[in-house]
């Protein structure tokens, strides 16, 4: 039995390719005989760098850049093996998680570390950038990312603005005559399943801006600001990114990517298993375990496990998805079915608190793949008997 592994991260808890060993642990354990690839997957945000890299070779390089509050961090990024393409995810130098909670601030936080992270790459001799955008801290709507770049935002005395999303209101105007040459030669791709505009009700700062901080107060300045940088864009640049579907992701990243570095979207899974070839994989399997931390309404639009579940049903591949917790929505669970996932499981086999949960998801993971791999193999006996008669 030839089984592919491709489980997303258990978000909180553990990273792609850690899930994957586990579940090949349990499935060796049960079956010894079967032939397991694994292979890491993500959809854009956190664990693309480690997905992609790991699933289509390439190398891991590291950069100290300016976090998302302005202290040091270093951030990793990938590179493939054809040397030319940088694997980027924003949240490495400009993530939520590097600000503890008590200090989250979007009037203060910048994106200016993604911008050195991308310079890097071009130094390193990249010239395709492939940049995951899930994540981030920030609502500068990319500015601070275009300031490491050679971007000049200037106020109306003339003066440059500092970082932050607090400091939008005040551009008046954009001098680009210092963006890096080199990106004119580059092709820059967004990993990205939110299709959130950039201002308004829907948009980055109403959406996303309380989750890094924001007070209603906050995210009123906040959108005023985004929509102030959007027009001065259209106006200076003639590029209107305000209602680009996708351009108020990572607080409005997508659109500054758009606007500075002619970036286009495309779906994070999309990506990360084109970059692994999963299609050809897929071809010459039996079965496909994947799995994530939850599987509800959210998996269907666009997650890993239904982007790879949609290639495996083409050819009539069975899906797994074992995840650490299922939604009770019989709506979302019917359309995951829909789309090619054959069956839903949850690695606890009992009620427990999420922090032992969290504590024992190696070996809930091992002997869930165990289980689900023995009553494949019982059924497979059962049939096998039938067919002797």
């Amino acid at each position: 039995m030839k089984i592919i592994v491709a489980p997303d991260s258990y978000k909180g808890c553990l990273h792609s390719y850690e899930v994957a060993e586990y579940m090949t642990q349990g499935i060796l354990e049960a079956y010894p005989q079967a032939e397991v690839q694994q292979m890491a997957i993500a959809d854009g945000g956190e664990g693309s760098v480690q997905a992609i890299i790991r699933g289509s070779g390439g190398s891991f390089h590291r950069v100290q850049v300016r976090g998302p509050l302005g202290d040091p961090v270093l951030a990793e990024f990938g590179i493939l093996k054809d040397g030319k393409t940088a694997v980027i995810e924003a949240a490495a130098a400009s993530g939520l998680t590097l600000i503890p909670p008590e200090q989250r601030n979007p009037l203060l936080a910048s994106t200016y570390g993604t911008g050195e992270v991308i310079r890097e790459a071009l130094q390193l001799g990249c010239r395709k950038l492939i940049i995951g955008i899930g994540g981030s801290a920030t609502n500068d709507g990319g500015a601070g990312m275009a300031q490491a770049l050679g971007v000049r935002f200037l106020n109306k005395a003339g003066e440059e603005i500092g970082y932050g999303g607090g400091e939008l209101e005040r551009i008046d105007r954009i001098d680009v005559s210092g963006l890096d040459s080199r990106l004119a030669d580059c092709e820059c791709v967004i990993a990205s399943d939110v299709s959130n505009p950039l201002c308004g009700d829907n948009g980055a700062s109403a959406v996303y801006g309380p989750q890094k901080g924001a007070t209603p107060e906050m995210v009123a300045r906040l959108d005023k600001g985004l929509l102030q940088l959007s027009q001065i864009i259209s106006k200076e640049l003639g590029c209107d990114i305000a209602e680009v579907p996708g351009a108020g992701a990572a607080g409005g990243l997508g659109g500054g990517l758009i606007a500075f570095l002619s970036a286009r979207m495309e779906r994070g899974i999309d990506i990360v298993l084109q970059a692994a070839d999963f299609e050809n994989k897929v071809q010459q399997a039996d079965l496909v375990l994947t799995g994530e931390g939850s599987t509800d309404r959210q998996t269907a639009f666009g997650k890993a496990a239904a982007g790879l579940a949609k290639i495996a049903k083409q050819y009539d591949v069975p899906v797994i998805c074992l995840s650490g917790g299922i939604s009770t929505d019989a709506l979302a669970v019917q359309a995951l079915y829909e789309q090619g996932i054959d069956v839903i499981v949850g690695a606890a086999q009992r009620p427990m608190p999420l922090e032992e949960a969290i504590e024992k998801a190696p070996e809930l993971i091992r002997h869930a793949a165990a289980s689900l791999i023995r009553t494949i193999m019982l059924g497979k006996r059962m049939n096998d008997g039938k067919a002797e008669h």
